[in-house]
């Protein structure tokens, strides 16, 4: 027999909560923090998305706040991104509805006059991302004086936006005997370096080996020379592939995101496609998610910025048309299928100017990702010059990451040609140097 949340010791309005919501047993992530959760210790868990690692810590946070109580904030929830914090939200509204605990959103991308009223109202849980959190806070609305758990969620993300200061603001005004948590799908170096700073003695939960894919994830690889080829390919694959019920696709930049979305609306009609990216207003970005969670969409193309804390049930594949530059994306991007134990396909699609990244996955993963043959129906573009000579200075940003002391195609060849001089004139001056056998061998050449 399998654990339940009964184990727990949860109270009836948050069993019936958690039946209402259709779980039946607690995930690996839930059954290792709930406990030490509940029990007041500081936890950092380790949980790639998609494990349940929200209601990880919701679930104790609302056992622990049992009812609405006083005028301020007794927890409180940072996120990185505004639609995450909009996440975690409904998981709180779900899990809370048979109590009076208050619950409020604070968010940049809308004025934040009607946050304000919300708070003054009286909160029990703040879930907030970090601007504005601060801006609510200076402008004297919020007292942190009652509070009794601050959670970290995505706590990689926030250190590859670069939240660190934020984060420490935040350390600053709220009171140090407090529990902490701390989530992140990721363990780099800047998150330990983040828990040495935030954590007391804390129970560290890791459920899968670090950012490893979810095993119901089968992965694909395609190697293409361009982005021409890359948008024959997606076309292929959309047109061929009958189990496409609902599909994330990842593009690196906002433009690429708006003219693969602009393609496929023009393929497949506005109807069936969304984009989600910084350049677009908030409501349009609440309402293109609103449309794919709910069906109405088929194809949801995106940033990664834009996609962090969007939790769909029901995606079946998730396509990589650009492989990420910031390594750890790669984990959450695809963990956006397979989840809930449902089986899911990611596939990606690799330039040569994207293999250095490809490789640093890889890596991460701690496996290859197998490789598949781009299909003879799919029309191989050449390659623009403009393309050509783009990839190759992103190919020489690589290499001198790795070695500081490289030059560059342009001079590595400038140097060959120099060297080829430099042996010429030698064999001229001493005819018999190894450099002039050397030429003498090779076929004399007239010049025109």
């Amino acid at each position: 027999m399998g654990a339940t949340f009964e184990d727990f010791k949860f109270n009836r309005q948050i069993l019936n909560a958690i039946d209402d919501a259709g779980y039946d047993e607690p995930t690996p992530i839930q059954q290792k923090a709930i406990p030490p959760i509940l029990n007041g210790q500081d936890v950092m868990g380790i949980a790639q998305t998609g494990t349940g690692k929200t209601a990880a810590y919701v679930l104790p946070i609302i056992m622990r706040l049992k009812y609405a109580q006083g005028e301020n904030p007794r927890a409180l929830i940072v996120a990185p991104t505004r639609e995450l914090a909009m996440q975690i939200e409904e998981n709180i509204r779900a899990f809370a509805k048979y109590t009076d605990l208050r619950v409020v959103t604070l968010y940049g991308g809308l004025g934040p006059k009607t946050q304000i009223e919300q708070v003054s109202k009286g909160v029990d849980i703040i879930v907030a991302t970090l601007g504005r959190f601060m801006d609510i806070y200076l402008a004297g609305h919020l007292v942190m004086k009652q509070l009794q758990v601050l959670v970290l969620d995505e706590a990689d993300k926030m250190m590859d936006m670069g939240f660190m200061p934020q984060i420490n603001r935040i350390l600053e005004v709220v009171p140090r005997k407090r529990q902490n948590l701390l989530f992140s799908a990721t363990m780099s170096d800047k998150v330990h370096q983040l828990s040495a700073n935030f954590l007391e003695y804390p129970t560290i939960i890791e459920v899968t080996p670090q950012a490893t894919p979810a095993q119901t994830i089968e992965q694909r690889l395609y190697y293409v020379p361009n982005v021409k080829t890359k948008i024959n390919l997606l076309k292929y694959l959309l047109d061929n592939t009958e189990d496409i019920k609902k599909l994330m696709l990842f593009c690196k930049t906002r433009t690429v995101a708006e003219d693969v979305y602009k393609f496929l609306a023009r393929k497949y009609s506005e109807q069936e496609v969304r984009v989600l990216h910084a350049n677009k207003g908030q409501n349009t970005r609440i309402n293109s998610m609103n449309a794919f969670k709910n069906d109405e969409v088929k194809i949801l193309v995106s940033t990664d910025v834009a996609a962090r804390g969007i939790d769909v049930n029901g995606v079946s594949h998730v396509i990589n048309f650009d492989v990420p530059f910031v390594t750890e994306d790669y984990v959450h991007r695809i963990g956006r299928t397979g989840r809930a134990l449902q089986l899911g396909e990611a596939i990606t699609f690799c330039t040569p100017a994207e293999e250095y990244y490809l490789g640093k996955i890889e890596k991460l993963i701690r496996q290859s990702i197998p490789v598949f043959d781009v299909p003879a129906d799919v029309f191989v573009e050449q390659t623009s010059f403009e393309e050509r000579q783009e990839q190759a200075r992103e190919i020489d940003l690589q290499k001198r990451k790795e070695n500081p002391e490289f030059k560059g195609a342009f001079h590595e060849k400038k140097t060959l040609n120099q060297r080829k001089k430099f042996d010429a004139a030698k064999a001229k001056a001493n005819p018999n140097s190894k450099a002039a056998k050397e030429r003498a061998k090779k076929p004399f050449r007239k010049k025109r």
